[in-house]
């Protein structure tokens, strides 16, 4: 039995919201159509995979692997669409993803030197998007910072990036050439602990963890403004921080946590000379670590 992946998405959407009713205005469909198609791919696989009851809809066990699984899936299969349409145009595309802090015009530059024939392009990518730019094919190569999925990406290493705390201007610590991270365990992080270890532990730790993703920013702009604001403070790579230079904001140097590393990823399994060339101006550019 094929999975129909047009259910599956229906089912991605479902999960994601924990609604039907949300979940059909996003599909832009009925909700008894919807649950119909749910229904159907339950009946293909065999299992229950969405709790529905009168507090809501939840996932079952089942329904929570299919959703760790959809999405790249989904995702695959979106990339495979864009490539067939690049491969059907005239001359051959390849686009280069780049966050901000890593400067890669050089590189860029020599890439189409030596690749006339190629129709380069370059695209920005946010910090929180570089994996579903990899995976849905919106890029060829990306420079990311690690961590990623190993098992879905070839990674090249480059170089490792210090860390810097981003505090309010009017923070205590605002003035300090450096801070130890021990110094900011008394202060509220406003990002995912996960993201600093080195400052787990605390009691605003296991608030963080506790305090619902909505109550979260989900950017780094949005970050900034709560830092700005004297809410908290977040740890950001040195290079996203020259990025981001506002006046009520001060970056400064940070001790005792791993600096983050700077590496070149594409998916895995992908046979494109351009690829291994365009690896070998950046490895030769950058070194690799």
């Amino acid at each position: 039995m094929d999975i129909d992946l047009r259910r599956l998405r229906y089912f991605v959407t479902v999960a994601e919201e924990l609604s039907f009713v949300r979940g059909a205005e996003r599909l832009k469909m009925t909700q008894p159509a919807l649950s119909r198609q749910i229904r159907a791919l339950e009946d293909d696989l065999g299992a229950s995979l969405l709790q529905r009851g009168p507090l809501g809809t939840a996932l079952t066990r089942a329904g929570g692997q299919l959703l760790e699984d959809a999405r790249p899936l989904l995702a695959a299969s979106l990339a495979l669409q864009r490539r067939v349409r690049l491969a059907s145009r005239e001359g051959h595309h390849f686009t280069i993803g780049f966050m901000p802090g890593v400067i890669v015009t050089p590189i860029v530059r020599r890439f189409r030197a030596l690749a006339p024939e190629v129709n380069v392009q370059v695209l920005h990518t946010a910090p929180t998007d570089q994996v579903d730019y990899l995976l849905d094919g919106r890029v060829d190569v990306c420079f990311v910072r690690l961590p990623l999925p190993v098992d879905t990406f070839e990674i090249v290493p480059l170089f490792p990036e210090p860390r810097v705390a981003a505090l309010s201007d009017e923070h205590p610590l605002a003035r300090a050439r450096t801070v130890h991270i021990t110094e900011l365990t008394p202060y509220r992080l406003l990002q995912d602990s996960a993201d600093v270890p080195e400052w787990r532990g605390t009691d605003f730790d296991a608030a963080a963890r506790n305090r619902p993703e909505a109550e979260r920013p989900t950017s780094i702009e949005e970050s900034l403004e709560a830092v700005a604001s004297g809410t908290g403070f977040i740890v950001v790579p040195a290079g996203l921080a020259d990025f981001y230079r506002r006046p009520d904001i001060r970056y400064v140097q940070l001790t005792g946590v791993a600096p983050r590393m700077v590496a070149l990823a594409y998916t895995k399994n992908r046979k494109m000379p351009s690829i291994d060339q365009f690896a070998r101006i950046v490895i030769a550019a950058l070194g690799s670590a």
